[in-house]
């Protein structure tokens, strides 16, 4: 832990890398430790299994991860540029950060270290919904998932029935995992910070763990019907207003 604490603040590690945030990547930074730390917490325990991280950029939420008692974490990072920056975290994890340079919509999690593995990930902006639905089809491989999403990409995984946000997509997921909004995130705590909030949600709720299991007897029909608008091979294109 030490060493963790000896690591320059993260607005000198984006600096020293160049690490400026990408639009066409989705990027939008957490530097707060506060945050992430309350984001780390609420995937707790982190102490067995490997924790998931997608897009960990310049290491915000992979630091939180590692403070809080993470076992194990692979930082799954498409963005080269950053890998510098996350090799200097990964000497101070003392063997608890594997890195993969890597396309996580290419990545089958059943390869991805032992179990429990949760994924927990503030999510690029433009794949979010795309790597949610390729997660989804792989659910018996995860225990759990704690993502921040778009706002509204939140408001429709959390739907009710016959409500304006209720649709495929909060079919899809409310088929296979209880769903649990946790809090929203104000735009300011992101570098550069979105036009709306962010909002943290649990596509697994902490009080069923196990609730994303294998597939029902009945997925391959449903899901290919309320899947479509989110297929992982179509990434969304980039929104004004991003929250949750």
């Amino acid at each position: 832990m030490d060493a963790l604490a000896r690591l320059p603040p993260l607005r000198e590690t984006i600096a020293a890398h160049g690490l400026d945030a990408r639009k066409r990547l989705g990027q939008h930074f957490l530097l707060d430790l506060n945050l992430t730390r309350r984001i780390a917490r609420a995937a707790a325990p982190l102490g067995e299994g490997t924790v998931i991280e997608v897009g960990p950029g310049p290491g915000g939420l992979t630091r939180a991860l590692l403070l809080e008692g993470a076992a194990r974490v692979i930082a799954i990072e498409v963005d080269r540029r950053a890998i510098a920056a996350l090799q200097e975290l990964q000497e101070a994890a003392a063997g608890r950060l594997d890195l993969l340079t890597a396309d996580a919509l290419e990545v089958d999690l059943a390869g991805l270290g032992p179990r429990p593995r949760r994924i927990v990930a503030n999510l690029p902006y433009n794949v979010s919904t795309a790597l949610l639905v390729r997660w989804l089809h792989q659910a018996g491989q995860v225990s759990d998932m704690v993502l921040m999403f778009q706002k509204e990409v939140a408001d429709r995984l959390a739907a009710m029935p016959r409500s304006k946000d209720y649709g495929r997509l909060s079919v899809l997921a409310q088929h296979v995992c209880a769903v649990q909004r946790l809090f929203d995130v104000a735009p300011s705590a992101f570098v550069p910070p979105p036009k709306g909030p962010r909002n943290l949600a649990s596509p697994i709720s902490s009080a069923w763990p196990s609730s994303c299991g294998p597939k029902p007897p009945n997925w391959p029909r449903g899901a290919s019907r309320h899947s479509r608008e989110s297929d992982p091979r179509r990434r969304e294109p980039q929104q004004p207003a991003r929250t949750a």
